[in-house]
């Protein structure tokens, strides 16, 4: 088996500081919401009764065509999946259901110096490393208790319940600095503390938008997980407010831009590479989970990079904590599990379907049950079930994606009786020193191209600035539906 060339021991120190802190070091290593300007559509049900994926299929998708022509030679899939914008199904109008809102207008390019290659994924260099000073806080780790013999991870998870956040800001907290990203009924700006100096990202919504497209539900909820969990794989919010027209979500600055955007330039990433973001995705869920949380969107776009090069999962707009079942027909259509297009109850084991069309996208360059845009194409694929195997994925790979994606409950990981610990002890996750990449403790195989801690947004596109004043005071409306903003 050819190992992970990228196991050596990492030193990676991240921020804890809230945007008021006193600390005025500028040193940091930030979080945020990004946009693609080619995501995928995402679909919703509201409602928990059975749902008709056939009404799904007949809202615009969108579609445009692969960034990549080349394909396997025995198969008819393109080499990089198809790119869609955001389609709310019971409205037939872009939504923006998460953290990182779809791209339109559309955005100017990217410097081109700053694109990424399949050639510096192994072997990356970073031309201005910013190492944090020797003061710089660091998290507290959980303390591991021993590893059983029978080779299962113990990771600790801390009890469920919300995470403080530090309270309340406004906007004369901050300075905007730029727009990251624009959707249907809102936006993303990197901004500055006053207080601390550091870069963060506010998630501006437009309530009236919000309401419009029926999407209280999913915003209220996307605050409530959010501030319930805490992860080093996952995107911290740091605190909410509003004003009459708006809403704000406080998050942590991600400089590295999407996982989607790497991979599309990459066309397919090297087994070792894949197994590494797989690794880390795998440990972010075997969190959720304990939490009886369902993520319910796995994809590359809800993927972003730190400046590390590790993963942080954002977009939780379809997050719901669910203890035993739920029904809601919502997610991204390459990635929904059988059940799920089916109309059937579900239970967590939905994620790790996702897992698995996630590492074969990763390995291959475009989803499974993709067949050529349309979404009643791929809901029928998906209940057939049958995946084309190219013959350049390591056989390990292969074997566990056949037990992630497989439509039959009592034989998909994740779902069994060891849990989450089943997709861990899987010899592709052979390499895996779990509780190191817990702590970060191990080198990504690709670092972004980023100067640490000065508000560096070379790897987001650039958009026109808002030109409506934030911070309105007057008649608000919509307010009593956000009482938690």
């Amino acid at each position: 088996m050819p190992s992970l060339g990228f196991l050596k021991k990492k030193k990676t120190r991240d921020s804890t500081d809230s945007p008021t802190s006193p600390v005025k070091d500028t040193t940091t290593s930030p979080i945020v919401p990004t946009t693609s300007k080619t995501q995928r559509a995402s679909v919703v049900s509201k409602t928990s009764t059975k749902t008709n994926p056939d009404a799904l299929a007949l809202q615009p998708s969108h579609t445009s065509q692969p960034s990549h022509t080349s394909q396997p030679s025995h198969t008819s899939q393109p080499s990089a999946g198809p790119s869609h914008k955001q389609v709310d199904s019971m409205n037939s109008q872009p939504q923006q259901a998460y953290a990182t809102p779809q791209a339109s207008p559309e955005p100017y390019q990217s410097p081109s110096h700053n694109v990424p290659s399949i050639q510096n994924l192994i072997h990356p260099t970073n031309p201005n490393p910013a190492p944090a000073p020797a003061n710089f806080p660091q998290p507290q780790q959980p303390q591991q208790p021993a590893k059983p013999a029978n080779g299962a991870l113990p990771i600790a998870h801390p009890p469920a319940h919300p995470r403080v956040t530090k309270g309340k800001y406004t906007l004369q907290d901050f300075a905007i600095q730029r727009t990251l990203g624009t959707g249907s009924f809102g936006r993303v700006h990197l901004v500055q503390s006053k207080h601390n100096q550091r870069y963060y990202a506010v998630k501006v919504l437009k309530k009236a938008q919000v309401v419009k497209m029926k999407q209280v539900e999913h915003t209220n909820d996307e605050r409530r997980m959010l501030q319930q969990v805490k992860h080093p794989f996952l995107i911290t919010l740091w605190g909410t407010f509003q004003d009459s027209k708006n809403l704000y979500m406080v998050m942590d600055f991600v400089e590295g831009g999407e996982l989607f955007s790497l991979l599309r330039k990459s066309q397919r990433f090297p087994n070792p590479v894949a197994k590494f973001y797989a690794a880390e995705v795998t440990l972010a869920l075997d969190y959720l989970h304990a939490q009886n949380i369902i993520y319910r969107d796995l994809k590359p776009e809800n993927l972003l990079l730190d400046r590390h090069g590790h993963l942080k999962i954002t977009d939780f707009g379809f997050a719901k904590e669910v203890p035993d079942i739920t029904w809601t027909l919502c997610g991204t259509p390459d990635y929904l599990a059988p059940e799920v297009v089916a109309s059937k109850g579900y239970n967590k084991s939905v994620d790790w379907w996702s897992l698995g069309i996630l590492i074969f996208e990763m390995l291959c360059g475009f989803t499974p049950f993709w067949d050529g845009g349309s979404p009643m194409k791929i809901y029928e694929n998906i209940l057939k079930g049958r995946v084309k195997y190219p013959p350049y994925i390591h056989p390990d790979a292969q074997d566990l994606l056949q037990k992630l994606i497989t439509s039959d409950l009592t034989k998909r990981l994740g779902n069994l009786h060891g849990g989450s610990k089943d997709v861990m002890n899987h010899p592709w996750f052979a390499e895996v020193t779990w509780e190191r990449l817990q702590k970060k403790d191990i080198d990504a195989p690709y670092v972004p191209p980023v100067r640490a801690g000065v508000g560096d947004a070379s790897q987001f596109d650039k958009y026109p600035e808002e030109t409506e004043a934030y911070g309105q005071t007057g008649e608000d409306p919509h307010g009593h539906l956000f009482p938690d903003f």
